[in-house]
C-alpha cells in the first residue's frame, strides 16, 4: 500500500527538526514542521497524520464505492442476469449509505461486520443480511480476481446466524382439495383474465417447474410427441419477451398422458397467435401494449407478468383450507416426491435446475434423515424399553 506520509529531517542552525511531507486533500504538497528531534516521537505523529490522511483519501487510479460497483458490473457484462446486477448493486447502495461512499480499497472486514450489526439493529432478518453480504462479497471477489484488490475484504466474515426452517410440502390430501377448488374456480373465472390455475398447479407438482418458468413457458416449448416439456430462455421478439432461466442451464421435463391431454384441451380453448401456455389472453395483450410503450422491463418477465397472482394463490389455498403456504412449495412437494419415489441426487438436481448441490441435498436430508426412527429403534431394543412395560404394567387401575 502507498505511503501518504513521509518523515524527514530539516536542518537547523543548531542540529535539525523532524517534518512530515505529504500531499493534501487538495492535491498540494505540503510540510508540516514538528518541532523537535525526537524519532519516536516523530514516528508516532507520522502514523498518525497517515491514518487521518488514509480516512478520505482516493489513490491515483483508485475509486469510490460507487465507481468500483459500476465498473465492476459494466466489466461482467451479461455474464449475470440483470436482477442479479440489481441486487449486487441495491447492496452497495445501501452498504454506502450506513459506512460511507470510501476507497474500496480502503474497506475492512471491521466495516463489514459493523454493517452485519446495523442492518440486524434495524430490523432486517438474518437471512435478509446474509443475502447483502454475500452478494458484497461476490463484488469484491471480483475485485480480487481482476487484480485489482490483493484480498477480499469480507473473505472470512461470519453469516448471520437464523433458525433453518423445515422445508415446507404439501400433503396428497391438500394437493386434491387445491385442485378441486381451482377447478371449481377455473369454470366461475372469465380466463381471458385469469390464469388456468387447476392445470398449472398439476404441472407444477409434476415437474419441479419454477413461478417464472411457467409464465415464460410457450407453446413451442411442449414437445407432445415426445411428451416433454423444454425449459428454455426468450428472445425478446414481436410475439415474445426477453427472459432468462434463473441458473441459465436449459433443461426438459417429462410430462405424462394426462398431462399431455389436459395440456391439449386448454391449447383448444385459447385463440390463435397466443404464444404463452399459462399467460392469459387478456394479460398478454396488455403486456404487448406496455411494451410497444417501452415500459416493460426485463425484471418485469420474472415478477409482473401475472396480476394478483399470489393473490389468487392465496384464495385458492383458504377456501381448501389448506394452511398458510407459497406457490414455490409446489416445487418444493415435486423435489421431495421425486426424492421419496428413489430418485437419486444427481438426477433430482438435473431436473430441478439447481445450480448447487447443497440446495438440492436439503431436500435429500428433508426425506432421508430417519433419526427420529432410528433413535425408536434404539429406545426400544436398550433396558428403558422393559423398564417403561413393567411400569405401564404395574401401575394400578
Amino acid at each position: 500500500m502507498k505511503q501518504l506520509v513521509k518523515l524527514n529531517k530539516r536542518p537547523l542552525s543548531n542540529g535539525f527538526t523532524f517534518v512530515l511531507r505529504y500531499v493534501g486533500e487538495d492535491g498540494k504538497r505540503k510540510w508540516e514542521t514538528l518541532g523537535h528531534a525526537n524519532r519516536r516521537k516523530g514516528e508516532k505523529q507520522c502514523a498518525q497524520k497517515e491514518k487521518e490522511l488514509r480516512m478520505g483519501y482516493i489513490e491515483p487510479g483508485s475509486l469510490t464505492l460507487k465507481e468500483f460497483t459500476k465498473d465492476s458490473l459494466a466489466r461482467t457484462g451479461n455474464q449475470i442476469r440483470e436482477s442479479t446486477r440489481d441486487e449486487y448493486d441495491s447492496a452497495m447502495r445501501d452498504f454506502i449509505k450506513k459506512i460511507g461512499n470510501i476507497d474500496y480499497k480502503k474497506v475492512t472486514l471491521e466495516q463489514g461486520e459493523r454493517y452485519r450489526q446495523l442492518c440486524l439493529d434495524i430490523g432486517n432478518s438474518p437471512a435478509t443480511v446474509a443475502k447483502k453480504l454475500r452478494h458484497l462479497k461476490r463484488l469484491f471477489q471480483l475485485g480480487v480476481k481482476r487484480k485489482q484488490l490483493e484480498e477480499n475484504p469480507f473473505q472470512h466474515i461470519d453469516m448471520p446466524r437464523s433458525r433453518k426452517k423445515k422445508i415446507r410440502i404439501y400433503s396428497d390430501t391438500e394437493c386434491l382439495r387445491m385442485l378441486k377448488v381451482s377447478r371449481q374456480y377455473c369454470q366461475e373465472w372469465n380466463l381471458l383474465h385469469r390464469p388456468q390455475w387447476d392445470l398449472m398447479i398439476i404441472i407444477a407438482l409434476m415437474t419441479g417447474m419454477r413461478r417464472a418458468e411457467l409464465w415464460n413457458c410457450t407453446w413451442s416449448d411442449i414437445d407432445f410427441e415426445e411428451q416433454v416439456i423444454n425449459i428454455t430462455p426468450k428472445e425478446d421478439t414481436e410475439c415474445t419477451w426477453r427472459w432468462d432461466i434463473k441458473d441459465a442451464d436449459e433443461r426438459t421435463l417429462p410430462l405424462t398422458d394426462e398431462a399431455i391431454q389436459l395440456l391439449i384441451d386448454h391449447q383448444d380453448k385459447q385463440p390463435e397467435g397466443y404464444p404463452y401456455v399459462f399467460v392469459p389472453v387478456a394479460r398478454y395483450d396488455h403486456i404487448q401494449k406496455l411494451r410497444a410503450k417501452g415500459k416493460w422491463k426485463f425484471t418485469d418477465a420474472r415478477l409482473k407478468i401475472i396480476n394478483n397472482f399470489r393473490r389468487q394463490f392465496e384464495i385458492i389455498l383458504a377456501t381448501a383450507k389448506v394452511r398458510k403456504g407459497k406457490f414455490h412449495d409446489l416445487r418444493r412437494t415435486a423435489i421431495t416426491n421425486w426424492f421419496a419415489n428413489g430418485m437419486s441426487e444427481n438426477d433430482v438436481m438435473v431436473l430441478a435446475g439447481h445450480s448447487n448441490f447443497a440446495t438440492t441435498h436439503e431436500f435429500y436430508l428433508a426425506v432421508a434423515d430417519d433419526l427420529i426412527d432410528r433413535a425408536r429403534r434404539a429406545a426400544a431394543k436398550s433396558p428403558v424399553s422393559n423398564f417403561g412395560a413393567y411400569w405401564c404394567s404395574s401401575v394400578p387401575e
